[in-house]
């Protein structure tokens, strides 16, 4: 019972206490979307997600297989694009754009 009503106590004073906090982290993040080329299946996408994903400063990556696109969230104080560009270049992929 005692974690029941912390639990909502918790989540009331989080509705209005975490939008703002909300508004900062997206407005804190910058995307940018690169055209790669390499990729020669969804594997190459799904993988290069994943890659991104666990570098510092990645928030969200979306890659596609057909058109060769890859949209990078990332926070510009931990990580930088050059930074990007050169780990996706490491996998063995080329960055255009």
């Amino acid at each position: 019972m005692i974690r029941r009503r912390f639990l909502q106590l918790a989540t009331m004073a989080g509705v209005g206490g975490l939008a703002p906090l909300e508004g900062m982290a997206a407005a804190a993040t910058k995307t940018v979307t690169y055209f790669v080329q390499g990729f020669s299946c969804i594997t190459c996408a799904t993988g290069l997600d994943t890659m991104l994903s666990r570098e510092k400063g990645t928030t969200s990556s979306k890659s596609t297989y057909p058109e060769g696109k890859v949209t990078v969230s990332f926070h510009p104080n931990q990580t930088t694009e050059q930074a990007i560009v050169a780990f996706i270049s490491e996998l063995g992929f080329t960055v255009k754009g």
